[in-house]
């Protein structure tokens, strides 16, 4: 095993076992203060569950981070090992300003989040709090750059489009237990062995960091969930994979398709289908878009027939086959790129067919 191998197996792990304590420590916290979710409406849980899950992850996320940073910043040999003779060619991201733009983007999302869970915000609040912390992502230098998208306004207003999208795609996808946690783990796995290989050492750290810290909320989370992440920990991990896909190299030149740009789509399809078949939904039955609903997929699974945890190891596997299918999609030829592609998307068209078959009522 190489070095980088070694920080990556480092990195998930610290941040899997801290993030096991802390959650633990913010569910006590959230009984002994009666900070609860309370089943009424389209919740699905039977009892009051404690919140502040998304607090574990986010804190979890940044303390492995300080660690990681710690190491380089007072390890000789450690230093030594990796590429860059600063600390900022370590970032691997080009600048100071593009780090501070996302940290305080991540940390926007979170209070936000955090405060719609102790409090309850209105949704038009919501959005602009997310459009600000993606618009702080374009002023740092983020945003997506590619020989479709060159004009600078326009990749703009697309990368805000893109990060806010996906920010409430992972919010509304959190609906049942490990649902969303289980997504964004696989989702982050998925991004890690995509990438491609290309001055993205920071990029998969961090990747490798968030993995960690929502593998240990999930083991909390899975059904019967313990704690919940809310808003505060569904839309930081929307944020944060979004703007992986912003960042990460999927296309090199020589490469054999340019089809590998929409590998962060494919690895993201499972919120994306979710979100864009709610809205046709609603849409469909002329009620408001921000309308909360059972209308999600793993709601219409159930429906089917299946248990909440069957629906949502489904969906765990619908993410797996997406995400494995991405994996591939940098290496090949344009027409297997394609051929990719439409398999995913006849996937999806499956699910489609199967939740909108006539349900058989007398047994034939």
């Amino acid at each position: 095993m190489d070095l980088f191998s070694l920080i990556y197996a480092f990195a998930i792990f610290v941040s899997f076992i801290l993030s096991l304590f802390l959650t633990e420590l913010f569910r006590q916290f959230a009984i002994a203060h009666n900070i609860l979710d309370h089943p009424h409406g389209r919740k699905t849980h039977k009892h009051s569950t404690p919140l502040l899950g998304g607090a574990s992850i986010f804190l979890t996320f940044h303390i492995s981070l300080f660690i990681i940073f710690f190491l380089y910043l007072f390890s000789y040999d450690f230093r030594e090992a990796l590429p860059g003779s600063s600390m900022f060619n370590f970032l691997g991201l080009g600048s100071f300003q593009k780090v501070i733009g996302i940290l305080s983007g991540g940390v926007i999302i979170f209070v936000l989040g955090l405060v719609d869970d102790l409090t309850v915000l209105n949704p038009w609040v919501k959005l602009a709090g997310q459009i600000l912390s993606a618009f702080l992502l374009v002023c740092s230098g983020i945003r997506i750059e590619m020989f479709y998208f060159s004009n600078w306004i326009l990749s703009s207003l697309i990368t805000i489009a893109w990060i806010v999208l996906l920010t409430n795609s992972l919010n509304l996808l959190d609906n049942m237990d490990g649902l969303c946690a289980g997504i964004s783990f696989i989702c982050a796995l998925a991004f890690f062995f995509c990438i491609q290989p290309y001055d993205e050492f920071l990029l998969r750290l961090l990747l490798m960091i968030f993995a960690g810290s929502v593998a240990g909320f999930l083991f909390h989370n899975i059904s019967p969930a313990k704690i919940f992440m809310g808003d505060a920990g569904s839309m930081f991990c929307g944020f944060f994979l979004s703007t992986v896909g912003v960042l990460g190299t999927f296309h090199l030149e020589g490469t054999p398709s340019r089809v590998a740009i929409l590998a962060p789509v494919v690895i993201l399809s499972v919120p994306l289908f979710d979100t864009f078949s709610v809205i046709y939904l609603r849409w469909k039955n002329n009620q408001p878009i921000m309308l909360g609903d059972k209308r999600h997929f793993s709601h219409r699974l159930v429906e089917l027939g299946m248990t909440s945890r069957q629906a949502v190891e489904f969906i765990w596997l619908v993410g797996i086959i997406s995400g494995i299918s991405a994996l591939f999609l940098p290496m090949l030829s344009y027409n297997f790129s394609i051929f990719i592609i439409l398999q995913v998307l006849g996937t999806y068209i499956l699910i489609v067919l199967l939740m909108n078959a006539p349900k058989n009522t007398n047994g034939k």
